[in-house]
């Protein structure tokens, strides 16, 4: 059986991707046959007449994925707004049978499969004719979450908020990361325990300011997924 988690953040450019890109990468170089998957992403670029999903080619990079980027989402969409807006712009709609396909197939292909939404966990994929959710596809693809934070102020709010939506909803919350934090700093400490205090769940990891690696046990960061 695959093991798969999926990775949100408290709201956009809090590092998710940086951060998921340093999980994937500590997998693999446990020899891990570790992947990766996005189900949509907007705010794609050209770059020598293609169009590039920079999320996935970011982790890619980072993680060593013999892939190309293009092939690690389902959906890619040129417009930097959110999903579901894009999707509209270019009348091509997202439908969760296609990325849960999608994520059965990355699913068998590796043992430890890490799946990253879009921005913040109150995301829209669609909102025309029918509602569609990022908490809608983290249900589908029945998989635990676990939440990337800024460290810095306000990351209280936001990371309890994130939590308690979540759960009120009925999905499993694992633990949070906290990006960009440095151990000198008081707010940040005290940040780590009082969302530890209040939501009852553990900051796993810490990641620095362009740390190149995540401070983690390969076990513990695997004990973290879930059966799928």
């Amino acid at each position: 059986m695959s093991k798969g988690i999926f990775i949100t953040g408290t709201g956009t450019d809090v590092g998710k991707t940086y951060v998921t890109g340093l999980i994937v990468k500590k997998l693999r170089s446990s020899d891990i046959n570790a992947g990766y998957y996005k189900p949509a992403l907007s705010g794609a670029e050209f770059v020598g007449g293609k169009l590039i999903p920079g999320d996935c080619k970011f982790v890619a990079d980072i993680a060593g994925l013999p892939i190309p980027p293009q092939a690690l989402t389902s959906y890619m969409y040129e417009p930097a707004v959110s999903p579901h807006l894009a999707a509209q712009i270019e009348h091509r709609p997202i439908e969760p049978d296609v990325i849960l396909a999608d994520f059965i197939k990355f699913s068998r292909q590796h043992d430890f499969i890490t799946v990253e939404g879009c921005g913040g966990i109150v995301c829209p994929l669609r909102l025309d004719d029918k509602i569609l959710m990022q908490t809608d596809i983290i249900k589908l693809l029945n998989l635990d979450l676990l939440i990337v934070s800024s460290a810095e102020l306000g990351s209280i709010n936001s990371a309890v908020l994130t939590v308690r939506y979540a759960e009120s909803l009925g999905i499993t919350v694992n633990g949070l990361i906290l990006n960009n934090y440095d151990d000198t700093n008081f707010l940040h400490k005290d940040n780590r325990n009082s969302i530890q205090r209040i939501t009852k769940l553990p900051v796993v990891a810490c990641v620095a300011c362009h740390a190149a690696h995540l401070d983690m046990e390969t076990t513990a960061l695997c004990n973290l997924y879930k059966e799928v």
